[in-house]
């Protein structure tokens, strides 16, 4: 009978050992920088540019963008926009477990780097909107500069 390869267990053990053994040493280095509490974080850019913002779902489900410092609705999501969506569901989710309403509104940050941030300074959630990929980012990216005309010009109604 013809020995074959799968049959014989020593022939794999060499590379199967390194792996292993690299991987406990991975898990070994997470977790002492984990344990040691190094803060291990990018520090955020400068703020170039802030502005604070209401999102409010509509019957039609489009979801209205208003800017919390003048009350003017300045932009509209109409269809999916599942990034959009999904970003705002977790930050809504979070007041709702801590209990807080919807009054305080949303931070949209523009940093130095050109880096997004969604923050949410009710719960202290955070979304960093560049890790979700420069379409997704876009979404957000483009109501640092809408405004009433502009919002009237696409016909979305103040």
């Amino acid at each position: 009978m013809k020995a074959h390869a799968h049959d014989d267990p020593g022939l794999a053990r060499g590379p199967l050992l390194a792996i292993g053994g690299l991987l406990c040493g991975v898990i070994v280095a997470v977790a002492g920088v984990r344990l040691s509490g190094a803060d291990i974080r990018v520090p955020d850019a400068p703020a170039t540019e802030v502005r604070s913002l209401r999102f409010e779902d509509r019957a039609d489900g489009s979801i209205v963008v208003i800017d919390a410092a003048n009350g003017a609705q300045i932009d509209r999501f109409v269809g999916e926009h599942g990034f959009v969506r999904g970003a705002l569901r977790g930050l809504v989710r979070e007041r709702r477990r801590q209990q807080i309403g919807a009054a305080e509104p949303f931070q949209l940050v523009a940093r130095a780097d050109g880096r997004l941030t969604l923050m949410d300074r009710s719960t202290g959630q955070r979304v960093d909107l560049e890790s979700f990929g420069p379409v997704n980012a876009a979404d957000f990216g483009r109501l640092l500069r809408a405004s009433p005309d502009r919002a009237i010009a696409q016909g979305v109604q103040p």
